[in-house]
């Protein structure tokens, strides 16, 4: 015989439903930006690896984002990995109506001339192959052409709408698996 389930009912999949569940999802954070006149970026848990062969990611974008419009042209992006120790250029990148580039960002043009953010855990700078509308957001598929990565560190993650980061992994050092 089993314990009697205590848990609420089922209720509609709405978005406030959705938004609410999702938030129990940890996700990495990275920030993407892409070239144009001016640069855009922004912060994005969306992304995922999604084939290895041929090496395809993917992240997503809201359609009415400030962003979009240069998203939507570019041939090229590069996605930053941020560290636990990134939370204030997470923010950065999140906040609309700013310039995200000005000081106190540190960064360059890169290859491509997509803006490459200083001190992030790696980056990928990857050539856009595909933009799937899908209702309010766009998800955009682009296969990585150059990584770069530390190999120290640990990811910011979001959880319950608050960055946070992993148990027992202090910044800068690296964890192996064990054997």
């Amino acid at each position: 015989m089993t314990e009697p389930d205590h848990r609420p009912p089922p209720v509609d999949a709405d978005a406030d439903a959705l938004r609410a569940l999702l938030r129990h999802q940890a996700s990495t954070v990275v920030v993407v930006t892409a070239p144009g006149t001016p640069a855009v970026g922004f912060t994005a848990t969306s992304f995922t690896s999604v084939s290895l062969a041929p090496p395809i990611v993917s992240f997503c974008l809201d359609l009415g984002a400030s962003s979009w419009p240069t998203v939507a042209r570019t041939r090229h992006v590069a996605v930053h990995l941020l560290g636990h120790h990134q939370q204030e250029l997470a923010r950065t990148f999140a906040t609309s109506g700013i310039d995200r580039f000005a000081a106190p960002t540190r960064w360059q043009a890169g290859p491509e001339g997509a803006p490459i953010l200083d001190d992030t855990l790696a980056w990928l700078l990857c050539r856009v192959v595909e933009r799937v509308t899908v209702g309010d957001h766009a998800i955009v598929l682009a296969e990585p052409e150059l990584i770069q990565h530390a190999d120290v560190g640990t990811p910011l993650l979001y959880h319950r709408g608050r960055y946070a980061g992993l148990a027992g992994a202090p910044d800068g050092v690296p964890r192996r698996p064990a054997a």
